[in-house]
């Protein structure tokens, strides 16, 4: 076994690996670029590396720095983690050039599987079932349009070198084939280097299924059962499970000795995934392997009690496979979400910012947090977006969706867009619950998924204003206990008056809605007015914004953190952005540019539709910003006259900077 290892990657899954790694008595080296200088990942391992600028291509992406962090620690084996370099053979070869072990497969496996056209001649010879489809390398466009004639519509066109949802397009129609391929190959090129691209039959309601495989030096190959990723938007994986609801001994059986013949195809070592696609009738066709330990290996480990960090380590060490195929066997169900710091009612799109205030539910045997970042961390734009995992596990599914409801509910996070509530509506939704998969499940869905804004509850309103009445008691309290008379009557806010009651008034905003709350002091209590209808509420306070609350009698507990001018509550699973309104304060007039489309995020403009001057109807595309390496385009949002740009391709934009001067057409 190894001594030390460098993890070359960051985040969740650095620290997650070193997790394992310190189990087992091995010393870790992280590397970090400037943005990570203080992050989670670089504060758990044991020594680490500093190795260029924030952006990944100038330090997480140079082989070169990689090896020389290795070499200069004395570490004997570098662990990829998945993404940046986890797939790439130059630097499979260069660390075996260098004498320094890669934990994962030797470069002939990454090299066949890492052309998903290559992967599918490979799979054909192997007998693994294919999607039917045009898998060659003749590229140019016309030759492709008639190709996915052929197919037949709908189709896929994905890069041949892809990953991760990018460089994908479903194409409805020949008429919209060469525009979809044009930004498909500007994608893929732009992510992975390459504009080589397949076409493929896209099958109508398919599950996303793959199997989890492990090879060693001495020629033994497993499969360690399947997990079902088919909840995804835009390609991109939500939820998984495992095992796959509804699957069958024999098919399982199938599928897994499909996913041995892939490995044992290209002599695969270590930990890999093959992936299939499969209809709802139960066929499967070979999609791709990642060659490497994938995102979700989580619900894996919960299911069998493994840890397949372990067995890479163990598996480049030399050591066979630690179990044999017959010695393997599922117990109970889990699930994985992915709790990102974006924005669901903005199309996902990403969000950064420093995490103001950062609660995961406590971890225990039924309930898991792979994360790598903590409270005061900063989400950057320049890498995915994660904030953590959260992985569940129970008995059987109905459990172990109960589990996952109770553990995002308990899940608060403050500064950043994130998409826990969506995740909550996603767990609950009854297709889900009821095990009705498939990869447009999202938006055949929307309308569960996706629902009106309703206002808050009154109980909310109640939290908000309790909680902002018990913080002005500390405040004062803290206060009297630093003056020289602490005793003294004057510094208390109980309310008292000679001869009446104290009467105040609280505002609050919850996006268009304000209201105004009335507010007596009871002794310890609060008689608040709210809508007509006054209420008895008293409760107690925590330093991290956790409420235990009575109002009316009705015990409840809430947690409302404070950010600036904004009040976050949360409670039984939903969670509200109040903004606190100061009554002497008169905002000034004017604002925003008139006419002017901002930019929802970081990113660079990669393409202009439009032309200035151009007369557009509304959702007209006007330019494409590309940001974390997904193409994202700006619409008109209403029928107008685009009268200029700001920014020419190329040019990089921030968060909120206007693009477009527009000028609506008179109503």
């Amino acid at each position: 076994m190894f001594n030390k290892i460098l993890i070359a990657n960051r985040g969740e899954i650095a620290c997650r690996v070193i997790k394992t790694a310190r189990r087992l008595g091995i010393k870790t080296v992280a590397v970090y670029s400037d943005a990570d200088a203080g992050a989670r990942h670089v504060r758990l391992a044991d020594e680490a590396v500093h190795i260029g600028p924030a952006a990944a291509r100038e330090s997480y992406l140079v082989i070169e720095r990689i090896i020389a962090a290795a070499q200069q620690t004395g570490a004997q084996a570098i662990h990829p983690g998945y993404g940046f370099l986890s797939e790439n053979e130059d630097f499979c070869e260069a660390c075996e050039a260098a004498g320094i072990v890669f934990i994962g497969p030797p470069v002939s496996a990454i090299r066949a599987m890492g052309s998903k056209s290559e992967a599918k001649k490979l799979m054909e010879k192997a007998q693994v079932p294919l999607t039917p489809g045009y898998h060659g390398d003749h590229q140019e466009p016309g030759f492709l349009n008639v190709q996915a004639d052929a197919i037949g519509y709908p189709v896929l066109i994905k890069a041949a070198a892809g990953g991760g949802g990018k460089g994908m397009r479903l194409v409805e129609k020949s008429a919209d084939f060469l525009d979809a391929l044009a930004s498909c190959k500007r994608e893929a090129a732009a992510s992975f280097g390459s504009d080589h691209v397949l076409v493929e039959k896209y099958l109508t309601r398919p599950r996303h299924i793959e199997i989890q495989v492990f090879g060693d030096t001495h020629g033994n190959y497993v499969y360690l059962f399947e997990r079902d990723c088919s909840v995804q938007r835009r390609h991109q994986k939500v939820l998984e499970e495992a095992p796959a609801p509804g699957m069958t001994p024999e098919r399982r059986a199938a599928m897994g000795q499909a996913a041995v013949d892939a490995a044992r195809a290209v002599g695969y070592v270590g930990a890999g995934t093959v992936e299939f696609i499969a209809n709802q009738d139960g066929t499967f066709y070979f999609m791709e392997m990642n060659t490497r330990l994938q995102v979700e290996h989580p619900v894996t480990e919960m299911i069998t009690g493994l840890d397949l960090v372990e067995w890479q380590l163990r598996v480049a060490s030399g050591e066979p496979l630690p179990m044999a195929q017959e010695q393997l066997a599922i117990n109970g169900h889990a699930l994985e979400a992915r709790i990102y710091a974006e924005d669901p009612a903005k199309g996902f799109l990403p969000s950064t910012g420093r995490l103001l205030h950062l609660a995961p539910p406590d971890e225990n045997m039924h309930v898991r947090v792979d994360t790598g970042v903590e409270e005061g961390d900063e989400i950057s734009p320049f890498y995915d977006p994660m904030i953590a995992k959260l992985i569940v596990w129970d008995v059987n599914r109905d459990r172990a969706l109960a589990r996952m409801l109770q553990a995002l509910a308990d899940y608060r996070v403050v500064g950043v867009a994130n998409n826990v509530e969506f995740l909550s509506r996603l767990t609950a939704c009854p297709a889900f619950a009821n095990a009705d998969l498939d990869t447009g499940l999202i938006e055949r869905e929307k309308d569960y998924l996706f629902p009106e804004q309703a206002g808050a509850s009154r109980e909310a309103w109640l939290a908000v204003a309790l909680a902002e009445l018990l913080r002005e008691r500390e405040r004062a309290a803290q206060q009297a206990a630093r003056h020289p008379e602490p005793a003294s009557p004057w510094h208390q806010r109980d309310g008292w008056r000679l001869n009446t009651d104290a009467r105040r008034s609280l505002i609050f905003r919850l996006g268009d809605e304000q209201k105004l709350l009335s507010v007596e002091s009871r002794g310890n209590a609060f008689a608040i007015g709210l809508d007509g209808v006054t209420s008895l509420v008293s409760g107690r306070l925590n330093p991290r914004g956790l409420l235990r609350a009575e109002f009316d009698g009705l015990r409840t507990t809430a947690t409302v953190v404070v950010a600036g001018e904004r009040r976050h509550v949360f409670g039984h699973g939903r969670a509200w952005q109040f903004a606190a309104v100061d009554p002497l304060h008169h905002a000034g007039e004017g604002g925003g540019a008139e006419g002017g489309l901002l930019a929802p995020m970081p990113g660079k403009v990669i393409a202009l539709i439009a032309e200035a001057g151009a007369t557009v109807e509304k959702g007209a595309p006007l330019l494409i910003l590309e940001a974390m390496k997904m193409e994202h385009t700006i619409t008109a949002p209403a029928a107008g006259t685009v009268k200029g740009f700001h920014f020419a391709v190329g040019d990089q934009v921030g968060d909120g900077m206007e693009l477009v001067d527009f000028e609506p057409t008179p109503a």
